[in-house]
């Protein structure tokens, strides 16, 4: 890794992050989140430092997500190989409880595409500002993976079933949809977002405005994947009768049958527990899905080869049942995730 590839600076008394991978849409490697860590932990015993700050270099992203090729080439082809990628999990997580539970205002500035792990290190944040660049997604379930990083918590809190929706479709987020969805706190122009920074140099960090606006298809969001199982959502969405319906239901379809089926039990526990015992869930389905043939084939079809064919293992929902899931969610014993 280069030093350059995630850079700290002060103005004044605001502690400023850039993610500096533009190239690779700042995409965070595993030195990055341990650097990312460390700088985090100086700035919050530094008095001189009153207001945190995030952003990504370049106009096209925020953050696209983690490195994924590098996770796919050390753990390919799957099996116990998968191990190898445990502690890059352990730290993401680590520091998305940090961000979390950070004693200073931590803002980001999600200007452009924010993905996977770039989720993890803004929307925890107690300041989450859009703008009209801003594309929200969580596409994990397509790749061999389940909305993590965070989603466990943040999916089940977001209006009605918004979360369960963005969790299971991959669906993407706007703009003002960010906002309206419950995602972002704020929609600023990203030429605003200079002065925004030069305010914050000042250490006062502005109240977003509380007027909202509304996401379209919240209604049908709301009444459709509101069922206690994958199959009650695909059935509801088949009985709709609505071209919004059909597009949502072929989304879920072409997912890996396995991580839909952990994403809804994981977005359904998450509602029920706090945030370090929902960052412990995910750190076992990481551990699972690394062990998966999913993960590897969703990166080479989506990824690497860009077919966009993946053939999941299981095949079907009927296959990755109940019962194929469940060591997901198992216990690790003296394995489980040790945080801060």
């Amino acid at each position: 890794m280069a030093d350059t590839d995630i850079l700290f600076e002060r103005r004044g008394r605001l502690g400023l992050i850039t993610l500096n991978r533009p190239k690779a849409l700042n995409t965070l490697t595993h030195e990055m989140i341990l650097r990312l860590e460390r700088q985090l932990d100086l700035w919050r015993d530094d008095p001189g430092v009153v207001v945190v700050a995030i952003q990504g270099a370049g106009d096209k992203a925020f953050c696209a997500g983690g490195d994924i090729r590098v996770l796919y080439d050390t753990g390919r082809p799957g099996g116990e190989t998968g191990r190898n990628n445990w502690q890059f999990y352990a730290d993401e997580y680590r520091l998305n409880t940090k961000i979390k539970r950070y004693p200073k205002p931590y803002v980001a500035l999600m200007d452009g595409i924010v993905m996977g792990g770039g989720v993890g290190v803004s929307v925890h944040g107690s300041l989450r500002i859009a703008t009209e660049r801003t594309l929200f997604a969580m596409p994990e379930t397509g790749i061999g993976l389940f909305p993590d990083v965070g989603g466990t918590w943040f999916l089940p809190r977001l209006p009605g079933q918004v979360g369960m929706w963005l969790g299971l479709t991959g669906s993407r987020l706007r703009g003002a949809d960010t906002v309206a969805a419950g995602v972002c706190d704020w929609l600023l122009q990203a030429a605003e977002i200079s002065s925004l920074l030069d305010l914050l140099a000042t250490g006062e960090v502005p109240a977003p405005p509380l007027n909202r606006p509304v996401l379209e298809h919240r209604d049908e969001i709301d009444r459709s994947f509101g069922g206690d199982g994958v199959e009650s959502i695909l059935g509801t969405l088949e009985r709709a009768d609505l071209d919004w319906a059909a597009r949502q239901r072929a989304s879920i379809l072409a997912k890996s049958p396995t991580c839909t089926r952990i994403a809804l039990r994981q977005i359904r526990a998450g509602a029920g527990l706090d945030f370090e015992d929902c960052m412990r869930l995910e750190y076992r389905l990481a551990r699972f899905c690394m062990t998966q043939p999913d993960f590897y084939e969703g990166v080479r079809a989506v990824i690497l080869d860009k077919d966009n064919a993946p053939k999941w293992s299981p095949a079907t929902l009927a296959e990755a049942d109940d019962a194929h899931v469940a060591p997901a969610f198992a216990p690790l014993g003296d394995g489980e995730l040790v945080l801060p």
